[in-house]
């Protein structure tokens, strides 16, 4: 199943990191936290991906198309039989992955649309480019197919305020983004959109995904919810950065299932 993955957004509250690189591109333990999020997917089996490029996209260009020189030991022969021989197999060979350039300036919704043409199937799963958790990807994708709607979203506790979650049996019946009010889930990613949800987000690179798109899925009943209750954690934030590597550091990373 492809794995589609917002990875253009500016990172303001990351500027720190991301006034040299787009956020995705931010390590965690010396590999980017996108290369985190693409290891938890394929361990589930997902590696089919289409990356949503836009602020510095060609770092995440160059990253993959480097990617065997950048991870691999090589052995180089200069001269005028210049040669390069990798040393070593890496767990990534069979990873496939769509570079696609989805604008500087376009929101979370529009970036989703552009890559329409790249989507095969029915079913898809998508998330952003900068939070790690250790969600059973297995039993989301099960628990979309049971309930047969359009759209599953995974609510998660916060360590912040994303995106409030009004629920009902599972079912999403009101979606709030970053509400002020304190208490129950929020949405944190990880979502499996049937092919159908692309009718419910417009032509236009203004359209936020979390706002028009994703409340008139759930006014149809069509937003489901998958609820994590274990480890999830989005990088936003310095502080926020400096935890995730801290975890990986001490080898007491949650996310690290593979």
């Amino acid at each position: 199943m492809q794995v589609v993955i917002l990875c253009g957004g500016k990172g303001t509250r990351l500027r720190e990191e991301t006034e040299y690189r787009p956020k995705p591109m931010v390590p965690i333990g010396g590999r980017p936290v996108l290369w985190h999020i693409m290891k938890l997917y394929a361990h589930f089996g997902h590696d089919r991906f289409i990356l949503c490029l836009g602020y510095k996209g060609e770092a995440i260009k160059h990253y993959f198309l480097n990617y065997r020189a950048t991870v691999c030991d090589c052995r180089v022969t200069l001269g005028q039989q210049a040669r390069v021989e990798f040393l070593d197999a890496f767990p990534e060979e069979n990873w496939t992955i769509t570079l696609a350039d989805t604008g500087q300036e376009t929101m979370t919704g529009g970036r989703v649309k552009r890559i329409e043409k790249y989507l095969e199937g029915d079913t898809f799963m998508l998330t952003y480019g900068d939070g790690v958790g250790n969600i059973r990807l297995d039993a989301l994708l099960e628990f979309h197919r049971r309930h047969g709607k359009l759209a599953t979203l995974t609510g998660v506790s916060p360590p912040g305020r994303f995106g409030e979650l009004s629920m009902r049996d599972h079912r999403v019946v009101e979606f709030n983004e970053k509400p002020q009010s304190a208490g129950g889930l929020i949405n944190g990613g990880f979502f499996v959109f049937q092919r159908e949800v692309l009718r419910y987000i417009d032509d236009d690179p203004g359209q936020v995904l979390e706002q028009a798109p994703l409340r008139r899925l759930a006014a149809d009943g069509e937003l489901m919810c998958f609820p994590h209750q274990g480890f999830w954690q989005p990088m936003d934030t310095f502080r926020e950065f400096e935890l995730l590597n801290t975890l990986w550091a001490r080898g007491s990373a949650p996310w690290r299932v593979w």
